[in-house]
């Protein structure tokens, strides 16, 4: 008998603590956590409605974390859920002076976007995105770039006003951790133009003449050996460098090997007069 007594004590201090801890461990998210599963991020399109006002406002979540909002202002939204997000649209019209109490609610749209790429790639065309899309990540989709694709390419973006704005990225390179890019990302109706390098000619005296693209920081000389070097009729004492002028005629200069060359410049190697 006492050791049934002795048992039923044990329950009566050990299910509480049972049933509590089961509780905790299952214990239904409230509806602020549930609020912050999805949060926004840079290329979000959004769709802002404020209680009152007949038509809402769709904008874009810019690269750095931010929305543009009539009468409002900025508002940083990235990082927080689209409740938080409305929350905080709704102090700005506030200490705007604009509203008095602004209710604001705030829609995602769907995040499969679509952006261009042009140029020098192996798949030119329109792709998909997502907001965590890289440049890097865009041009694989477009097949890499083509040998003849330039350093250089850039970004073009259209803004809220119809304003493009252009910015330059470096292709070669992309995956460098040094290389800091102005954009991480892309934003959904950008377009990636990827242009041809630009071209110089080796003519004259060389092994194999012609049109070579030219590397950052090429000199003549570096442009002479992807000519195949001087033969043995020429002279490297007598380099003749054809450059446009801004007057659109070309100008005969005496190069010497280790001077830059420059788009269009037609560099000659002359024969030897000994």
């Amino acid at each position: 008998m006492k050791v049934f007594q002795f048992i039923a004590a044990v329950l009566a201090v050990a299910l509480p603590l049972m049933v509590g801890t089961v509780c905790s461990s299952t214990e239904v998210p409230t509806t602020a956590d549930q609020g912050r599963v999805i949060q926004l991020e840079a290329g979000d399109q959004i769709s802002l409605q404020v209680l009152g006002q007949p038509d809402a406002t769709n904008v874009y979540v810019a690269a750095d974390g931010t929305i543009t909002v009539p009468l409002a202002g900025i508002v940083a939204v990235a990082g927080i859920s689209p409740v938080e997000a409305a929350a905080r649209v709704e102090k700005a019209l506030k200490d705007g002076g604009y509203y008095v109490d602004p209710h604001v609610t705030i829609t995602m749209q769907p995040r499969s976007q679509v952006v261009s790429v042009l140029g020098e790639v192996h798949t030119a065309g329109r792709f998909p995105i997502t907001p965590g899309t890289t440049i890097l990540d865009l041009l694989a989709q477009a097949g890499g770039v083509k040998e003849s694709a330039a350093e250089f390419g850039y970004v073009l973006r259209k803004d809220d006003s119809g304003h493009v704005s252009r910015y330059t990225v470096r292709i070669n390179g992309l995956g460098d951790s040094k290389d800091a890019l102005p954009m991480a990302t892309l934003l959904a109706g950008d377009s990636l133009v990827v242009p041809p390098a630009e071209t110089c000619f080796v003519t004259g005296e060389v092994t194999t003449p012609g049109k070579y693209y030219i590397e950052p920081g090429m000199t003549v000389m570096q442009a002479i050996l992807h000519a195949g070097g001087i033969n043995e009729r020429g002279s490297e004492r007598r380099i003749e460098l054809k450059r446009m002028g801004k007057n659109g005629q070309y100008q005969v200069i005496h190069a010497r090997p280790d001077d830059p060359v420059q788009a269009d410049d037609i560099v000659r190697v002359k024969e030897s007069i000994f």
